[in-house]
């Protein structure tokens, strides 16, 4: 087995990422508005036996992976940024800001 980075890998945070985007109210939506239809060729998904045809959906702009892998290091995973407290004082500083 590997040496255990210090950090939180960029494999790890994008797949946590790809696993919210698959279950979005977002991503769902933009199927079912589409009728499950490319809407390039008009091709429709098929779950049929021998005439599998799978529709995804895809960012028009892209991704910009690095800025979300800096966004998630400094705004999420900073340990300096971190404390421990207990629920109740956790459950009062979060409802104070």
């Amino acid at each position: 087995m590997g040496k255990k980075l210090p950090y939180t890998p960029n494999s790890k945070i994008r797949s946590a990422l790809r696993q919210v985007f698959l279950r979005s109210r977002e991503r769902a939506k933009t199927l079912k508005d589409n009728k499950y239809c490319c809407e390039r060729c008009g091709i429709k998904q098929s779950k049929a036996k021998g005439r599998v045809v799978k529709v995804e959906v895809h960012h028009k702009s892209g991704i910009n992976w690095d800025g979300i892998f800096d966004f998630v290091r400094e705004r999420i995973l900073d340990q300096k940024d971190m404390e421990v407290l207990c629920e109740e004082c956790h459950e009062k500083e979060t409802a104070e800001n």
